[in-house]
């Protein structure tokens, strides 16, 4: 069953969708596996500590964009497909490097800089 106790809540973004969030990042580290059991919505609304309202917002969004099955009597799980993974690599992915190219752009630095910067950062990381 996937460990929503590591979720830590913040007050900068709704919790239904830092539920959302969370259960996409445990797709894209690999530490969600397909298939793997949620806890029930009023299970994850006490370890969150949060109304079981917020986490019905949350499973009906998990459900519409194709990462939370339910299916009749039975627990949700986590599911998706090539599409869905590319589309959760993409919206993690993109954030990150929108807010890195920002700073870049700050600092003063031209796309060659930063590229042979990336360049030497990845092969000292291969090391």
């Amino acid at each position: 069953m996937l460990d929503f106790t590591k979720l830590e809540l913040n007050t900068s973004e709704p919790v239904y969708m830092q539920i959302v969030s969370f259960v996409k990042r445990q797709i894209f580290t690999g530490a969600a596996e397909k298939g793997e059991s949620l806890p029930s919505r009023r299970e994850l609304a006490a370890i969150l500590k949060i109304n079981p309202n917020t986490v019905q917002k949350a499973f009906r969004l998990m459900e519409e964009e194709g990462i939370v099955v339910t299916p009749p009597n039975a627990v949700s799980a986590v599911h998706w497909d090539d599409v869905i993974f590319a589309k959760i690599q993409k919206e993690l992915t993109a954030g990150l490097v929108a807010e890195f190219v920002s700073h870049a752009k700050e600092n003063g630095l031209i796309l060659e800089t930063v590229t042979e910067l990336l360049k030497e950062e990845w092969a000292r990381g291969e090391e």
